[in-house]
């Protein structure tokens, strides 16, 4: 999976934003995957961390594989914006963006000056996107994560049986909240070429939970009764489940429309189902769904998964193996269609990587950096802005209340 192989930043063919610059102040997930598409998309992105790196390259368990994810295709500059000189070349920096990233509480920006009032005085052009946990509004001043809007956006409800709520196995909000704040950069840009004035974006965990849950707030606006979670919903298909076949394999069936229901029950033999008066349409297989899955479930455990996977697919029936993450270096569809990638890790070290789930002329966008070690872009940024050696070097000075704090 990892193999020691240290490659130079390769080299690509001119991409959609390969003019803009991008400097972000993130951590965790959000803020981070808005830079990365972008990066990936061909900006310049230049990530701003602490002289003692940013805290999130030193999670353990469940966040040991956000740096490396949500942080390609970006520089790194490691300043200290507890100095006044750190914010004052941060500053200096962010007068030559296109776009400001940041995902930190509210105010936390202000404090140190880097406010989208202060920075657009300075750059009337920079779009400035604040990833945070609620939009404006009563709880505009909350501190959220993605599992805390699961629970009161109606997301992990909808995920657990009844009295069980239960979080999505990804963080989901994190990362999609960080692609609406790049839509949101996208948009803006797209209007400073009329405007010639930059714009601030806000991206918010909260509401974009919301989005989530709307198709289940409209089922109730439409139906008058609650959405049940979906472990106990009424499935709007009479067959779409998982069955365990033989050895203990387990296979995601479903049959939505006719032509399913016919091809599935030829496959396992079970004409008799198609015979029956009582399963002749969707509808009429959902009000006898408790039974039928029975029945079939019975059949079912008699066939091999492997062989059974073939017959359907070759007659575009859906199914899904149950697969774990790990298991996903191997898919044949990533590997040979391109859709994982070598990337370089900060220690020299390569794994495969999931690329953005786009194609562009067809084809997809890799990366083109190495993910950095901590500050290795430093001297070069801040030489580009004009600092002499002398003024780089005080700046790599950490105070000692910064050093004894890391």
């Amino acid at each position: 999976m990892n193999t020691q192989a240290k490659q130079p930043h390769q080299t690509q063919e001119r991409l959609p934003l390969s003019s803009i610059r991008v400097v972000e102040i993130t951590h965790m997930v959000m803020g981070p995957t808005c830079g990365m598409i972008l990066g990936d998309l061909g900006a310049d992105v230049i990530k701003i961390e602490p002289p003692k790196g940013d805290n999130t390259r030193r999670l353990l368990g469940a966040g040991a594989g956000f740096f490396r994810t949500f942080n390609r295709n970006k520089k790194s500059v490691a300043i200290d914006t507890n100095t006044e000189d750190g914010r004052e070349a941060v500053r200096r920096l962010i007068d030559t963006a296109d776009v400001f990233i940041e995902n930190f509480k509210p105010g936390r920006m202000k404090e140190i000056g880097l406010d989208y009032e202060t920075l657009r005085k300075r750059n009337p052009r920079l779009v400035y996107v604040s990833h945070k946990g609620f939009l404006s509004g009563p709880y505009e001043n909350r501190l959220a994560l993605d599992e805390v809007v699961q629970m009161m956006a109606g997301l992990a409800y909808m995920t657990g049986p009844v009295g069980r709520p239960l979080r999505a196995g990804s963080s989901v909000n994190d990362i999609m909240g960080g692609m609406f704040g790049a839509i949101g950069v996208l948009a803006a840009l797209n209007e400073r070429w009329i405007t010639g004035v930059g714009k601030e974006v806000q991206s918010a965990l909260f509401e974009n939970c919301v989005l989530l849950s709307a198709q289940h707030m409209q089922q109730y606006a439409a139906t008058g009764e609650a959405a049940a979670p979906m472990p106990e919903r009424i499935s709007a298909w009479a067959v779409y489940d998982v069955f365990e076949l033989a050895a203990g394999e387990q296979l995601f069936i479903a049959a939505t429309g006719d032509a399913q229901w016919q091809a599935l029950c030829r496959l396992i033999g079970r004409d008799d189902l198609l015979a029956d008066p009582r399963l002749a349409t969707n509808n009429q297989r959902v009000v006898v769904r408790p039974w039928l899955l029975s029945t079939l479930r019975e059949t079912l455990r008699g066939f091999d998964a492997s062989a059974l996977s073939a017959q359907l697919e070759t007659n575009n029936v859906p199914f899904a193996s149950i697969v774990r993450p790990e298991q996903l270096f191997d898919d044949p569809h990533l590997v040979q269609s391109g859709g994982l990638s070598k990337l370089t890790l900060e220690d020299g070290s390569q794994t495969d990587m999931p690329l953005l789930p786009i194609a562009l002329d067809g084809k997809r966008l890799k990366p083109r950096r190495a993910i950095p070690a901590i500050g290795e872009d430093t001297d070069e940024v801040l030489r580009e802005l004009g600092f002499s050696d002398e003024q780089i070097a005080a700046l790599h000075s950490v105070p000692a209340k910064a050093r004894q704090a890391a």
